[in-house]
């Protein structure tokens, strides 16, 4: 397989997981968490290299398409890590930041409440036992493996 070829599956790659995201967001209803959106700034970079590389970029840039590939990557897991409750996520996302305690009858009663509150330690969809933060690792790993390959070919 040519260096062009790994360029344009790892870009495509991004561009599908981008656009999937997006569809269960817009289409299938499903609101991001803080985490989720981290996840997709890497993706939303490596298209970019990816569409540089296609035009004639330096071949150094590969490695950045994998290095971001390797970032969405780390996060998903982290993610689907705090998902699980294998160890704790941000305050600020997670069941663990609303201090329910602290608040008053009318701030618990209060109808101007943010509305679509998505918390980062909640699954809301999964597939074979992974989340959609798990996916994201999964595929991007693969992904950082391509970028990897185009990355060493001549």
């Amino acid at each position: 397989m040519t260096r062009k070829n790994l360029i344009l599956i790892a870009t495509l790659g991004s561009a599908a997981v981008l656009l999937g995201a997006y569809g269960f967001q817009h289409i299938g209803g499903l609101l991001p968490c803080k985490m989720c959106l981290w996840q997709r700034w890497p993706h939303a970079a490596a298209i970019l290299i990816g569409v540089i590389l296609l035009l004639g970029g330096p071949r150094l840039l590969a490695w950045l398409g994998a290095l971001a590939a390797g970032i969405t990557s780390f996060i998903g897991f982290y993610h689907a890590g705090v998902e699980w409750r294998w160890w704790p996520g941000p305050d600020s996302c997670t069941g663990g930041g609303l201090d329910m305690g602290a608040m008053s009858g009318s701030d618990l009663l209060s109808m101007d409440a943010p509305t679509g509150l998505v918390l980062c330690d909640e699954i809301v969809w999964s597939l074979m036992g992974l989340s959609m933060a798990g996916w994201n690792g999964v595929i991007s790993f693969g992904l950082v493996i391509v970028w990897i390959m185009a990355a060493r070919r001549a």
